[in-house]
């Protein structure tokens, strides 16, 4: 180690030394380092339910406060988004009125804030037409148009190129129509300009219109709020609340448009099932009616606009359930309802009324912190999880604080009557009409004493026992006739070895090491199943998974089977449904369910002649949605899939094909909430298969065909002293484990929420078939359609069905076999590059970066090469290997994903060539800054700073917060030294 390299680790634990002693003079619970990045949210109400100047201070200074948590571009002054919602100011409105030349304003005031295109005058113009058309149409007077005030000084020039018009329509109520009627109007009116704004393909976007609140926001930083806008700078600016938000956009670009607040709610988070609610909400459209809505239903679908971000949509499905007669708490439970699974503690009354809400809908959830108003109410709440911090404050003043952090709006401790936080799946409210403030338990009061839900969700009927009473548990398909469907779906003897032995044997998945050397499933030359080409998505990093041994509390694989109602209405029989503990059926309780749906229950063969060859395939996926339509349009409330009936000339079709196929159809044709799909499939044997299945749109899944070999290998004593039906039993439990952690990485914590999400992204099927069975699901590389597909599967029937057979194919895709799959880690190769390096061989190294070349592509890299035919740069005008390394940098990879000696050989690496290293997200351990004996440093040049769901030390956590404390007290990275 150089001594300028020395000098620096000294003045670096000088540093954290120096912060730390500092730091023992700060007390109290509060830590500023673990708020991790994410968007602010809060609001501000007047406790006595009346217009206040003050609210509206509180909120803009709350507002600046969170500064923090929202990107900055570039340019500082581009910011993701900030904006706030408040009352509509009749006087200040009022005054605008008379100066435009009117004598007198006779009745309530409506305002809709307008984003207009910029440049293009003549779009403006249709713009305006449009939005005074549906207005006028729907027998409303106009008083005119107000240019907003702006300064754009204080925005960036990005946000600047593309800032909007900023214009305000003022609309005048008609005497006699009250203000429920007038905003339900105004919402119709909203929803009708902005269907034929996309008609007539112009750039129109409303950000409110109503006759109770507006929302100013855009593309500046929250510290410029009232700069850009000064209107909110008017003392007649008073209202009765105000939502505020600053965002940090994760999952779209920063637009104009998506800043938020929304028109009823602002949320910090990530909503982890927003491809199911969205397809789910499409299905529930069909259902929806409401005695005052109805005339106007077809111009409020679709529900779910399009282009919006996961907020926008959850907005838009809340707007419509508040206009439909529910208020914000109950639109809220209904939505983003509390757990009631694991949660001993909470009143059984409160657990029905959220039973009711699951059996409504299908949960919105991830990381959820929402503040959000129906006009009347005020509300406050957090997810299931709790991930996201919601604290409030309440003062002798009269104001109710919320938001994502203490200290946003300062209040004198003197006047703070009371404050705390939400927990997980809580919410506080404060009915502004009443003026009375309740807290969760209040709350839940409330809401389950308006309905007997104690009373209707006993019309769930909880089938499992009847199920499993009836269910005798006994074997199908022995000897040949078994190992021919294995055969026909791919099954090997290394995936009963590897794969179903340790599920039964643990009760859990099979342990493996990290990583798969072997080819994608579109590269490889042995059709390996349909599961193979869908690869799990995750969370995003602002949003951790769930530890899914760890909170439990929050998991549900509680699966309803049966026909879902309107959303919108509120009746007791909306609970007549069938549950059940998981989605996991063994083939004695599917057969028993089969049984007992009784005359509403269809049975639908999943299989095709294999003489029709590979046209045969797509007449089949075509007659089964035929007839599930046909089925389900007669009353068929429980359709039943099954390629049970495979033979010497039936193939089967994929079921995870099969079953995408109902379901995108009935969804289409908007029959999907109208029935379960309950999938009995030979082709699903591990969890990742079953978990496709359902992702794409199955109530139950049936892998007989997995407990039939369980019961072969039973048979042959592999199990030990454990019965069949334990077996059985220890598999579907690995597989319900497996579930809940594929969904946990999602974040997602309920499986109806996870169901028809399509959370997957398909590598190697063809974007046709995506389109056309997984609409909505990524597929970047396109590959094989409906042909390939059928032509493996009759490739594997052929084998199947026309030989005999002795035994199943050994395998090879887990371990490597000569006959096997084949492995980028080839051992022969291994060997070879160790020779090379022991003996110091060039010539042997040669022949294995060679033998590398020629092995058949395993990765998508695999198939990239440098292209050809151009003159070559001279040697002098290239950087030296010298100073090209400097600009190396080894991948972030954290530690656990290598070992503790890999990833710091990997960091003395990298400092010898003078190269830098990343610690990864796991940390560092301080003893690395310490130089080794003979001079070697295995400090990362770049460290990583996670959340604490990351394996980081406590040590590291520590001097991470003490620096931070420090340079919140003023001090500077290169004060006293660098920055650990």
């Amino acid at each position: 180690m150089d001594q300028h390299t020395a000098q620096n680790t000294a003045q670096t634990e000088d540093f954290v030394r120096e912060w730390r002693d500092n730091a023992e003079a700060i007390s109290g619970l509060y830590d500023p380092t673990q708020e991790h990045d994410a968007c602010g949210v809060g609001m501000v109400a007047a406790l006595d339910g009346k217009p206040r100047r003050d609210v509206v201070e509180a909120g803009i200074a709350a507002l600046k406060a969170v500064w923090h948590r929202g990107a900055v571009d570039a340019d500082g002054k581009t910011g993701d988004g900030a904006g706030i919602h408040v009352e509509i100011p009749q006087d200040f409105f009022a005054d605008a009125i008379h100066i435009g030349g009117d004598a007198s304003v006779d009745s309530q005031i409506a305002v809709g804030m307008i984003f207009l295109p910029k440049t293009d005058i003549a779009a403006q113009e249709r713009c305006r037409q449009i939005i005074e058309s549906e207005i006028l149409a729907f027998g409303y007077a106009i008083y005119g148009w107000r240019q907003v005030p702006i300064n754009t000084d204080c925005i960036g020039d990005k946000a600047n190129a593309t800032r909007p018009e900023i214009e305000q329509i003022l609309i005048r109520n008609t005497p006699g129509t009250q203000e429920d009627a007038f905003e339900r109007d105004l919402y119709v009116i909203r929803r009708r300009i902005e269907k034929s704004a996309i008609a007539n393909q112009v750039d129109l976007y409303v950000c409110s219109l109503s006759c109770r609140s507006l929302i100013y926001k855009g593309m500046f930083l929250a510290e410029h709020l009232t700069e850009f806008y000064p209107d909110l700078l008017d003392p007649r600016f008073v209202s009765r609340f105000a939502i505020y938000h600053q965002r940090y956009s994760t999952n779209t670009f920063p637009t104009w448009k998506l800043a938020q607040p929304f028109r009823r709610l602002a949320h910090n988070g990530e909503i982890n099932t927003i491809s199911g609610n969205v397809n789910w909400m499409k299905s529930h459209e069909t259902r929806l009616a409401d005695p005052v809505l109805d005339p106007y239903m077809d111009d409020l679908k679709p529900v779910v606009q399009a282009q919006g971000s996961d907020t926008a949509c959850l907005d838009n499905v809340f707007e419509l359930l508040t206009f439909a007669g529910r208020d914000a708490p109950m639109a809220r439970c209904l939505m983003v309802p509390a757990s009631v699974g694991g949660n001993s503690a909470m009143l059984q009354r409160h657990k029905d009324m959220y039973s009711y809400c699951n059996a409504v809908m299908e949960p919105w959830d991830g990381p959820a912190a929402l503040c959000a108003t129906d006009g009347r109410w005020m509300l406050a709440g957090l997810d299931r999880s709790g991930l996201r911090p919601l604290r409030y404050t309440v003062t002798s003043g009269g104001l109710l604080i919320v938001g994502s952090e203490t200290g946003m709006v300062k209040v004198p401790e003197a006047d703070i009557v009371s404050r705390g936080r939400l927990g997980p799946g809580q919410s506080l409210a404060l009915d502004l009409k009443e003026a009375k403030l309740y807290n969760n338990d209040q709350l839940l009061d409330l809401l389950s004493a308006r309905q007997d839900f104690a009373g209707w969700v006993k019309r769930t009927r909880d089938i499992s026992c009847l199920v499993r009473t009836n269910s005798g548990e006994i074997s199908l398909y022995q000897g040949e006739n078994l190992r021919r469907r294995q055969l026909a779906v791919g099954t090997t003897l290394e995936e009963l070895e590897v794969i179903l032995q340790p599920m039964v044997e643990n009760a859990g998945e099979a342990i493996g090491s990290m990583g798969d050397d072997t080819p994608l499933a579109v590269l490889s030359t042995r059709y390996r199943g349909l599961a193979h080409y869908f690869r799990q998505a995750f969370s995003q990093v602002t949003n951790p998974p769930i530890d899914s041994l760890r909170e439990t509390r929050v998991m549900s694989l509680a699966t309803r089977l049966g026909n879902l109602g309107n959303i919108l209405e509120e009746s007791e029989t909306q609970c007549d449904l069938l549950q059940l503990p998981s989605p996991v059926l063994t083939t004695g309780e599917f057969k028993a369910l089969r049984e007992f749906c009784g005359e509403n229950a269809c049975v639908i063969d999943c299989t095709f002649p294999a003489a029709d060859g590979e046209s045969g395939l797509r007449e089949a996926i075509a007659r089964i949605r035929t007839e599930a339509e046909d089925h389900v349009r007669r009353g068929c409330t429980h359709v039943f899939l099954t390629d049970e009936h495979q033979s010497a000339e039936r193939a089967y079709i994929p079921m995870i094909l099969a079953t995408a196929a109902v379901h995108t159809h009935l969804v289409r044709q908007s029959l999907r909430t109208f029935t379960s799909l309950n999938v009995r499939s030979a082709g699903a044997l591990d969890v990742h298969a079953i978990a496709v299945t359902i992702g794409v749109g199955a109530t139950t899944v049936n892998p007989y065909l997995a407990q039939e070999s369980i019961a072969d290998r039973h048979r042959r004593g592999l199990f030990g002293d454990l019965s069949f039906g334990d077996a059985v039993e220890r598999y579907r439990k690995a597989v319900n484990k497996g579930l809940l952690k594929i969904m946990s990485k999602m974040g997602i914590s309920v499986v109806s929420a996870y169901r028809g999400g399509y959370n997957f992204e398909a590598i190697g099927l063809s974007r046709a078939l995506t389109a056309e069975f997984f609409p909505g699901m990524p597929s970047r590389i396109s590959g094989i359609g409906l042909l390939g597909i059928a032509r493996n599967v009759l490739s594997f029937h052929e084998k199947a069905w026309d030989r005999q057979i002795e035994s199943l194919p050994v395998g090879g895709r887990y371990k490597l076999r000569r006959t096997g799959e084949v492995h980028a880690f080839d051992g022969t190769l291994i060997h070879m590059l160790q020779t090379a390096v022991a003996t110091d061989s060039f010539t042997i190294y040669q022949r294995y970066a060679d033998a590398v070349r020629r092995q058949p592509p395993v990765a998508l890299r695999d198939l990239l090469d440098f292209r050809g035919g151009r003159t070559p740069i001279a040697v002098e005008s290239v950087e030296s290997i010298t100073e090209l390394r400097k600009r190396l940098i080894a991948p972030g990879i954290s530690l656990g994903a290598l070992s503790p000696e890999a990833h710091e050989t990997l960091s003395i690496a990298m400092n010898r060539i003078g190269a830098k290293s990343d610690s990864g997200e796991g940390g560092e351990d301080p003893a690395r800054a310490k130089p080794r004996a003979n001079g070697d440093n295995a400090s990362s040049a770049i460290k990583q700073i996670a959340s604490g769901r990351f394996g980081v030390t406590a040590q590291y956590l520590n001097d991470c917060r003490e620096i931070e404390i420090k340079m919140a007290q003023g001090a500077k990275p290169g004060e006293g030294g660098q920055l650990p």
